[in-house]
């Protein structure tokens, strides 16, 4: 029985260093980063759940702060990046068409007047 109790002794204290270990003396760091950061295909990805979304509320406001969130790009150069990576890479066709509705409406919105933040 003795054996036994040391074995799981040595266990606990091997978890109990490690999780010293991690918490108090090497803690893990979270990274900032930010959706310009995601390689294309998330991106395209990212497009298309705006799309979708786009296509469900009918909010084109809504869409392009949220396609802003991608970075310096415009939503419209967003969005086209988006329609090619998707024709390479083998999107569905209707995908393809969402995200080419959202297009064809982000370029027939007139341009906004002033510049506001929120």
């Amino acid at each position: 029985m003795g054996r036994w109790i040391r074995f799981l002794f040595a266990i606990l204290l091997g978890v109990g260093l490690g999780l010293a270990y991690g918490w108090f003396l090497n803690p893990a760091t979270g990274v900032e980063t930010s959706l310009d950061a995601l390689r294309v295909d998330y991106k395209t990805d990212f497009v298309l759940m705006v799309a979708e979304t786009y296509q469900d509320e009918g909010d084109m406001s809504l869409a392009a702060r949220r396609l802003a969130l991608l970075g310096e790009m415009s939503p419209e150069a967003s969005v086209t990046q988006a329609i090619e990576f998707a024709q390479k890479a083998g999107y569905t066709e209707p995908d393809i068409s969402r995200i080419q509705a959202l297009l064809s409406a982000i370029q027939t919105q007139p341009p906004a007047q002033g510049n506001s933040t929120q």
